[in-house]
């Protein structure tokens, strides 16, 4: 094996990946939904970044009740954003610049679309079209209760009767998320079939791996039973722990099944799961024979604090090398509200689901603490996952008029929801849509504080959060930092408020006050080399120079003397 082949063997374990939102990123065609053709034409965008792979959310056939996690077909791509051929073209041109592909599989429940599916509802109770989803006699005198106690992550009953084929009130059917979301029963062997082929599908068209969607919740409890409920007769599920249908011990088995068909193909084709469970059960979910990766989500959850930034780098780090895995990190997904308003307000402001208009963080110190946050994932072990946007500095979008709004958890229980992540990204400053469309069209409407964020507004200017995204990046890949032998250490002659986190040569010193720090004459920081740092212009900190002080709320990298 040649030096280069080693270097990209298992690519996975410290690549930087971009999530791509494909209705979000750029449109080709005008309609003002980003498409498969769109991403294609900005896919040079990541290459110049420096990012090593992109994920793409799902762009296959959908009602789009859930902004496309509803699937009702795992084989074809939805006509608003474009063909199998602008699929195939996408993944060409992706590996011509260098770039792995990740595609999205949502395995825990179809569209109620899906043509097996209607199959079922056609075919009546104790039908084997039936068997295929979770479909149950109700509880009481006539059926008219649900079947358990279960409540949807999107709020209210996870249970929905239907109406049988002959006009009467008949059974009910599980969807752990919204009403248009059916979850598959995993009990039967025939869903097990369909997703092999569904990997095989993708994996023949080129796909490097796959982010596993609710990667903890295909299986559920044998026989259903009811959650705990609280004196008030509430479902009351104590903190840390999960619904009883979530983190069963049948889903390893799912991958234990997949990994052999992603070990057959060449090119390490890996998953990643989004496993949102306790972070001590997560060494369960990887290994060898499981999948390869699961995200990392304490440390998008920590909050800005030496100890809780610590905790959150120690304690990952200590699970995946248990059990021989690369950890992940990540800080902002489709899911969170973006971490440069996130940051913006007090570390112990406690987050609804999305930010309502009158949440207004302090912009400010929000994009000053995420692009320190920021640096310092850049600089851990492991791989590190981008959500697009995040390399701009864009913050949350609040001002979303309610119509506009998708997300069905503003449907089903008012709140913002996740739209606010998902607003289309900007990329010429004084373009249509801000370069998103060429019609100016756009399916959720862009503030105008987009307009200085866009790509070409912040390309090749100094200090810009664009050019600290790509000076971070080059470094992490001139240092392999991702996959250096070099322990974490966390020096203990940091000054107070002050993070220190030492990867051999390099240190890096976060700031998590809000004044700034005098390195001291005699530490050990003296005569070190300043490399990069999260704040611009600061003479103290300037490359090439000799760091005397930290700027509060930054990262500062360091080269030892």
């Amino acid at each position: 094996m040649t030096p280069t082949d080693q270097q990209h063997e298992q690519w996975w374990r410290d690549a930087v990946v971009y999530q791509v939102y494909p209705r979000s990123f750029a449109d080709a065609d005008g309609d003002g939904m980003g498409d498969l053709p769109g991403i294609t034409r900005r896919l040079e965008h990541l290459r110049d970044l420096g990012v090593d792979a992109l994920w793409l959310s799902p762009f296959y056939t959908s009602p789009q009740k859930d902004a496309g996690y509803d699937v009702a077909d795992y084989t074809d791509v939805d006509p608003r954003f474009g063909s199998l051929a602008d699929a195939d073209a996408l993944i060409t041109r992706s590996h011509e610049l260098g770039l792995k592909v990740i595609v999205d599989i949502v395995p825990n429940h179809s569209s109620d679309q899906h043509v097996l599916f209607q199959r079922a509802l056609a075919a009546g109770p104790g039908s084997p079209e039936r068997e295929l989803y979770v479909f149950r006699d109700g509880r009481g005198e006539d059926g008219e209760l649900p079947p358990n106690n279960w409540t949807s992550i999107f709020h209210g009953p996870a249970w929905t009767r239907v109406t049988e084929p002959d006009g009467t009130p008949g059974q009910w059917y599980l969807h752990i998320f919204d009403t248009s979301q059916p979850d598959w029963n995993w009990d039967h062997e025939d869903v097990h079939a369909l997703f092999r082929d569904v990997l095989r599908f993708w994996l023949d068209r080129g796909a490097d791996g796959f982010r596993v969607d609710v990667a903890h919740g295909m299986v559920k409890p044998e026989g259903l039973p009811d959650a705990e409920t609280n004196a008030e007769g509430l479902i009351d599920i104590p903190e840390g722990e999960l619904p009883p249908y979530f983190d069963n011990d049948g889903v390893l088995e799912i991958y234990r099944e997949w990994r052999p068909i992603l070990d057959a193909y060449e090119g390490e084709r890996m998953m990643v799961l989004e496993a949102w469970i306790p972070e001590h059960r997560v060494p369960r979910y990887i290994g060898p024979a499981e999948a390869h990766q699961s995200f990392n989500f304490g440390f998008l959850q920590a909050r800005w604090g030496v100890e809780t930034l610590r905790k959150a780098i120690e304690e990952p780090l200590a699970l995946a090398d248990a059990v021989g895995a690369p950890t992940t990190w990540v800080l902002s997904n489709h899911d969170v509200i973006r971490h440069a308003s996130r940051y913006g307000f007090d570390a112990d402001y406690r987050f609804g689901e999305g930010l309502r208009r009158d949440e207004v963080p302090d912009a400010q110190q929000g994009l000053r603490r995420a692009r320190a946050a920021s640096l310092l994932m850049l600089a851990l072990p492991g791989s590190a996952y981008l959500y697009q946007g995040e390399e701009l500095g864009l913050p949350e979008v609040r001002e979303i008029p309610d119509a506009l709004r998708e997300d069905p958890s503003h449907h089903r229980a008012g709140v913002p929801g996740r739209d606010g992540c998902r607003v289309p990204i900007p990329w010429e400053q004084h373009a249509p849509a801000y370069g998103f469309s060429p019609s100016g069209a756009s399916w959720l409407p862009q503030p105008e504080e987009f307009g200085p964020l866009s790509v070409d507004a912040q390309d090749g200017v100094p200090g810009s959060t664009l050019e600290m995204y790509r000076a971070g990046l080059r470094l992490r890949r001139e240092f392999e930092l991702g996959r250096s032998a070099a322990p974490v250490e966390f020096p203990g002659d940091a000054p107070a408020g002050v993070l220190a986190v030492r990867r051999g040569e390099l240190t890096v010193l976060v700031t998590t006050g809000a004044e700034d720090v005098t390195l001291p004459a005699d530490s050990a920081y003296e005569g070190a080399e300043a490399l990069l740092s999260s704040v611009a212009g600061t003479a103290a900190v300037a490359p090439g120079a000799p760091a005397t002080v930290l700027p509060a709320q930054s990262t500062l990298w360091l080269r030892s003397a």
